[in-house]
């Protein structure tokens, strides 16, 4: 088939491009905190973090790139021209989101984008839908935890006579977030592929603003006689050292999209006969994502480091630790969690330290939109976009 060769050739340029936007847009998450709290300047920020995505792919294993791969949707699904519509709608989907300053998810417009055109190809048996018995273990534990969160929270609130019931929704909702992960982590369940990338939807900012929210509390007790310039002195380094972590994890998971799909594309098209990432295909990736770090998505920066909250620097530091720890735990389980709902998440916690005026909520409540929106409409383009493409190539390009 001619033109077979330039359509694989257009995927792996199309993938490096997804990690190029990814790092443009994604570039707020490592460095929205510093920039907030004047740790670094922007331009000393953007290098480092550039730096940090470029190595990140190097220090954690390529799980991620297995679940976008084999994970989300079958061989029949998966086709060269669906792998180069997929890239193509989360490309589309990405850029709009950074000039529109709305810190998107690109691991999710991948994923989305995978889904719409692997449904185009196969119809819905494409998708690798989770097990019956996966579904029902996490709402078992869902509900217990839930239940657990509302009965302790809403007590702790009624001892000290405030709103019980938000008390207890607001522990229902902790408690449902945070069972999964620690049966995760204790391997009494496990969760991979699609289910996993939906509950970590919900479960990422939750978790991210939980431990960010604890840990900006103990900090707050431990050095509630310090002295602010003291703090800064003490916070600032730390702050810079957990952002860099937190880049480094990002490179590793969202750097890895490009890792995927490419490798993804080789196998659909023959060239490689199983799913082994080839070494070149690594660094190119990890050098368009660091290369996209560079340009800086400024518009999502300054919603997430100025709009959201007014950060200190200790609660920069206590944001950047809760979500890399976040990442660094879900990379190394193969799961393509969104960095921008982890930070996000934290970012959140640590305002609503200082009560919930204290959070521009709208501005929240826009990104949660964006976020529970990403994954089917990148499902909707891409299904659209793949007819589209497939109508232009077989009617109007005969020859290819």
């Amino acid at each position: 088939m001619i033109g077979f060769a330039p359509l694989i050739l257009f995927g792996i340029i199309l993938a490096l491009a997804l990690n190029f936007v990814n790092g443009v847009n994604d570039a707020s998450h490592s460095i929205a905190t510093v920039v907030a709290t004047k740790a670094l300047s922007p331009a000393k920020a953007v290098f480092l973090t550039a730096f940090c995505n470029l190595i990140g792919p190097y220090l954690f294993t390529t799980a991620v790139a297995a679940t976008i791969g084999t994970a989300i949707v079958n061989s029949d699904g998966l086709t060269p021209l669906s792998i180069v519509v997929a890239m193509g709608t989360a490309i589309i989907l990405v850029f709009v989101a950074t000039r529109s300053g709305i810190p998107i998810s690109s691991s999710h417009a991948m994923v989305g984008g995978l889904l719409g055109a692997g449904i185009a190809v196969a119809g819905l048996s494409a998708v690798i839908l989770p097990s019956w018995t996966g579904v029902t273990e996490v709402l078992v534990y869902g509900i217990t935890g839930g239940v657990l969160g509302a009965v302790a929270l809403g007590l702790f609130t009624a001892s000290f006579k405030e709103d019980t019931r938000f008390g207890a929704m607001l522990g229902a909702l902790c408690g449902a977030s945070l069972v999964i992960p620690v049966m995760m982590l204790l391997g009494l369940i496990q969760i991979g592929g699609l289910l996993a990338i939906v509950l970590f939807i919900f479960i990422s900012p939750v978790v991210g603003m939980v431990g960010a929210f604890l840990f900006d509390i103990l900090i707050s007790h431990l050095f509630r006689h310090s002295r602010q310039n003291r703090m800064r002195r003490i916070f600032q380094p730390l702050h810079v050292l957990a952002c860099l972590i937190q880049a480094t994890a990002h490179g590793a998971n969202d750097g890895q999209h490009a890792v995927g799909v490419i490798t993804a594309l080789l196998v659909a098209s023959g060239m490689l006969l199983t799913f082994d990432v080839p070494g070149w295909v690594i660094l190119t990736s990890a050098l368009a994502i660091g290369l996209g770090t560079c340009f800086g998505g400024w518009r999502v920066v300054d919603k997430m480091a100025k709009e959201i909250t007014r950060i200190r620097p200790y609660q920069g530091f206590s944001a950047a630790t809760a979500s890399s720890a976040i990442l660094v735990a879900v990379t190394h389980g193969g799961i393509p969690v969104s960095s921008t709902h982890a930070i996000n998440g934290a970012i959140i916690g640590v305002g609503a330290t200082r009560g919930k005026n204290a959070v521009q909520w709208k501005v929240v409540r826009e990104m949660l939109t964006a976020w529970i929106i990403t994954i089917p409409l990148g499902m909707v383009v891409a299904y659209s976009m793949y007819f589209i493409v497939e109508f232009f190539l077989t009617s109007l390009l005969p020859w290819m």
